[in-house]
């Protein structure tokens, strides 16, 4: 019965990330979802780019501290080693959640873009950064990343195998391709108002701290082959004219 209900966790949380993921690409463009980024300001300016500081904060804070190891090692004193993955991404969700709930208008135009070809453009861009979460997601292991290959591994009754480190496609010319996913459809808008400005700008230097932490992780857990792949496969932004990285060996 444990293995059913472990399963069935990862699953709802599996699922709850699918729905918090097309609940952020509408809630930037404010399409298709209750509440946008937008909206009429009903508070304050000060007291919504507080709380909004707030929420976002929040959200940095639990995906930040829970990927540390001294709490995985703690949360798996009271569940299984193999749910961990998937408490992580329920936790997430309840954070994003939180922010989506929560998120206050702002008002004020930073720039809105007219031109209907430009705006099909960006619009276009803003979906390849959407797409490029998901495909660079699969390439490193998609069920892995969000906790059902460990739980699958649990229900069989078989030993968990960690991934080895690879670099599959864009992953030879950065390091995070994910990551400028995500980034993509934080800033590519034909309108950018001050409450989307406040929410990318936060988001970003949440990505750009995680970042940080999360090498400090993979050197621990690949040594010199994870050192070497830094010094040869820029961060974020390709280089021009670079050659493709060519180490052996999964950035989860």
């Amino acid at each position: 019965m444990k293995r059913y209900l472990g399963l069935a966790y990862a699953l709802m949380g599996y699922a709850g990330f699918l729905a918090l993921f097309l609940y952020w690409l509408g809630f930037l463009i404010n399409y298709g979802v209750p509440k946008g980024i937008d909206g009429n300001p009903r508070i304050p300016l000060a007291t919504a780019a507080l709380i909004n500081l707030g929420l976002v904060s929040l959200f940095g804070l639990q995906h930040s501290i829970m990927a540390r190891q001294w709490l995985k090692s703690a949360i798996t004193k009271f569940i299984p080693e193999p749910l961990e993955r998937s408490t992580y991404v329920v936790m997430s969700n309840l954070a994003l959640g939180a922010v989506f709930l929560g998120w206050q208008p702002m008002g004020g135009e930073i720039w809105n873009i007219q031109d209907g070809t430009a705006r099909t453009v960006l619009y276009a861009l803003f979906a390849a950064g959407a797409v490029t979460v998901v495909v660079t997601s699969f390439l490193i292991n998609h069920f892995d990343l969000f906790g059902l290959r460990q739980a699958w591994s649990y229900f069989r009754g078989v030993p968990y195998k960690p991934l080895r480190f690879t670099t599959p496609g864009p992953y030879k010319w950065v390091r995070h391709p994910l990551y400028v996913g995500w980034l993509t459809t934080l800033w590519v808008t034909p309108t950018m108002t001050a409450a989307h400005l406040a929410f990318a700008l936060l988001f970003t230097a949440y990505i750009l701290s995680a970042i940080r932490f999360e090498e400090r992780d993979l050197q621990r857990a690949f040594g010199d082959v994870y050192r070497s792949y830094q010094q040869s496969v820029p961060m974020l932004v390709p280089r021009i004219k670079a050659n493709p990285a060519q180490p052996t060996g999964q950035t989860a």
